[in-house]
């Protein structure tokens, strides 16, 4: 019987000659994830279960970013917990201020993910190194602290859907439309608890950002993870970030799959998920006037150098509208220092937004960007249930980096269409 992509990386991994779906298996892990919500939470699991030491002092990551910097006494207390373990554990990989960035692209951006891995975080977008070809899927904090602890965790192994990529997306078409798109198409649970496996002749026309950016919103379609097939823009993507060596799997001509898609990406147009579902989606076209009062541009969806570049590309030599407040977040220092030497931070801040320092506080409604009572908002993040963001009457339009650079200049959801 054929395997996909993901049905042979887990039977590697629990040293099985193939797996099929729903087989509960136990399969090796090459990197456990947390951050400074789920990690403090994980690590007192891992005690209560009497760990010891972490098993592999380099396939443990451990990432303050959500409410980081540190937003008020608690979340400091959290990071502190998080930051003694990482120390008494000697964990190799803890990125605090400084080095810091959002997990979901620090990581790739590290190299410690690589095509074959399997990967579990404490974090529902564990799934976005699908865009490398790995296994990486979300987890509780009681299976991170058994992950950490033994280097193994339990799946089910999922079954799969097919999205055969086709054609070359027009202008303003990013990543973002493309997986609101499929989202609307599928519904929020129309993945639930299977494999999204990308492949076609159009994955070579969608850069590593993009790729990236789909994957990591696997999640929101309910899947367990979205995966993409290697090819040469992977393989160069892994070999200037990682010394590891890594492992291709491609999908056998037998595998099978509940549903096949094909989509054409250059029938798609520029979408956006209206309040309160990421499957409410809606084209450019079909939006009339909704004035707002707030643009996110960043997180682990959006805030690696493509976006702030197609971002800036609609700003320069633009104002944002005074009523709008205009919050761009690289998404790691990098990815910052990158933005500067490129000219693109001196085009937002003239622009009128501000430039804030890499973390998830506005996605989940933390910190850096609430919203009050009736407010709208433009949002380049993942999620926009009822309060996401803050007010549980304040609404968010998820969007694709040059809508959101766009309706900044405006004061209104605009098509960047009608800017450039």
């Amino acid at each position: 019987m054929g395997m996909t992509m993901t049905q042979k990386i887990l039977a590697e991994h629990a040293n099985l000659k193939e797996v099929v779906p729903d087989q509960f298996i136990e399969a090796d892990l090459d990197m456990v994830l947390g951050n400074d919500i789920t990690a403090p939470v994980a690590i007192k699991e891992f005690f209560k279960m009497g760990g010891k030491d972490v098993f592999h002092k380099e396939k443990v990551a451990l990432v303050p970013d959500h409410f980081t910097p540190n937003k008020d006494i608690k979340s400091a207390e959290q990071c502190k917990y998080m930051r003694e373990f990482a120390y008494d554990k000697d964990i190799k990989n803890y990125f605090e201020i400084g080095e810091m960035g959002i997990e979901h692209a620090l990581l790739p951006e590290k190299g410690l993910v690589v095509a074959g891995d399997v990967v579990i975080g404490a974090d529902s977008h564990t799934c976005t190194y699908g865009a490398l070809g790995a296994f990486s899927t979300g987890v509780g904090s009681t299976d991170m602290a058994a992950g950490m602890a033994r280097g193994k965790c339990w799946f089910k192994v999922p079954s799969a859907i097919k999205f055969e990529l086709t054609g070359k997306p027009n202008k303003f078409v990013s990543g973002k439309d493309i997986i609101l798109h499929i989202i609307g198409k599928i519904g929020v649970d129309g993945a639930r608890y299977k494999s999204m496996e990308f492949m076609g002749d159009g994955i070579a026309n969608l850069s590593m950002d993009d790729r990236f950016t789909i994957a990591n919103m696997a999640i929101e379609a309910g899947a367990k993870n979205g995966i993409f097939i290697v090819d040469d823009r992977t393989r160069a993507y892994i070999q200037n970030h990682s010394t590891r060596e890594f492992k291709e799997y491609t999908p056998d001509a037998d595998a099978i799959y509940d549903e096949e898609y094909t989509i054409d990406l250059a029938t798609i147009r520029p979408t956006l998920s209206f309040p309160y579902s990421p499957d409410n989606t809606r084209t450019i076209d079909e939006v009339e006037d909704i004035e707002i009062d707030q643009i996110v541009i960043g997180s682990c969806t959006n805030g690696r150098i493509d976006d702030l570049r197609a971002a800036a590309e609609i700003l320069k030599g633009n104002k944002i509208d005074r009523k709008v407040r205009a919050i761009i977040f690289p998404a790691t220092q990098k990815i910052y220092l990158q933005a500067i030497e490129e000219g693109l931070i001196k085009i937002f801040i003239e622009a009128g937004a501000i430039v804030s320092t890499p973390t998830c506080g506005p996605c989940l409604g933390g910190h850096m960007g609430i919203l009050a009572e009736g407010e709208r908002a433009v949002a380049t993040t993942n999620r926009n249930f009822v309060g996401r963001m803050g007010h549980a009457k304040s609404e968010v339009y998820l969007a694709s980096p040059a809508i959101a650079a766009a309706s900044a200049i405006t004061g209104k959801i605009t098509n960047p269409e009608d800017i450039i």
